[in-house]
């Protein structure tokens, strides 16, 4: 083991002079064939290096297409995906008519989504890759990746529901009612099939309760009526909900306060 040591370092040592030879090399054709083998052999960094350098030059001829398109690729599989998003964004304006375009907007839509971050996180990328997605879906409707597409916006869709349910209920855990039933009301209509629906609609009668009870006098009748035509909303659509005994609850304190 100890003698193959030395004799594998001469050859990565070899390998890397020729392709030091091959990047100061005139000859652009053995370029472009090389990078394409590298390529083949999934060597991206040196494939994408001979491929950036030939950009310029073939820009114009039938090869290059294929250049900017495979350094594209070379980015996405060395998983630097904002480079890559860019990449293809950029093919798809410049080559329009190529074999490749619909293949680069599909990666361009693709690569946008592998940069939505999670949850908690800004959700730029999200918006941004939802509407790649669906431009891709409209100019190329029989495509055999739509079924991606749809699982890839579901995904995300999925992730924005998350980010819009936790940062309306964040107002609700900082005892902020007001801006709480405005946020939590504001999930329900961007989003009124969401999962949390349930749990969204009895934390907008608990806030308008709670909103009630520390409100000046002059207010709480006003708002108790909320809370009580809240109830009747929510055990309307959750008529078995598992919040039922802590709303009754709500509901019978306020009937009482506004009786009296």
């Amino acid at each position: 083991m100890r003698r193959l040591i030395p004799f594998i370092l001469l050859i990565a040592m070899v390998s890397s002079c020729k392709y030091e030879k091959l990047l100061k090399s005139r000859d652009y054709n053995l370029k472009y064939q090389k990078a394409l083998e590298y390529y083949a052999e999934e060597d991206y960094m040196r494939a994408e290096g001979l491929l950036e350098q030939l950009k310029p030059i073939l820009k114009g001829t039938k090869q290059a297409d294929s250049v900017f398109y495979y350094a594209a690729y070379c980015s996405y599989n060395e998983k630097s995906y904002m480079l890559a998003a860019h990449y293809f964004d950029e093919f798809k304006r410049t080559f329009g008519n190529s074999k490749f375009v619909e293949d680069a907007e599909f990666m361009n839509a693709y690569c946008t989504f592998l940069l939505s971050p999670r949850s908690s996180l800004d959700q730029t990328y999200s918006y941004q890759a939802i509407t790649l997605f669906g431009l891709y879906m409209s100019r190329y409707p029989t495509s055999k990746k739509t079924s991606e597409c749809i699982e890839n916006v579901e995904k995300i869709r999925n992730k924005l529901v998350e980010k819009s349910f936790e940062s309306a209920k964040l107002y609700y855990n900082l005892e902020s009612y007001k801006a709480a039933i405005v946020a939590l009301n504001n999930s329900l209509d961007d989003f009124p099939e969401t999962r949390y629906r349930e749990e969204i609609m009895f934390l907008v009668l608990k806030s308008k309760f709670l909103l009630a009870e520390n409100s000046v006098e002059i207010k709480r009748t006003e708002r108790y009526q909320s809370t009580v035509d809240e109830f009747y909303s929510f055990v309307g659509e959750f008529p078995e909900t598992t919040f039922l005994n802590e709303a009754t609850e709500i509901f019978d304190k306020s009937q009482g306060i506004l009786k009296n």
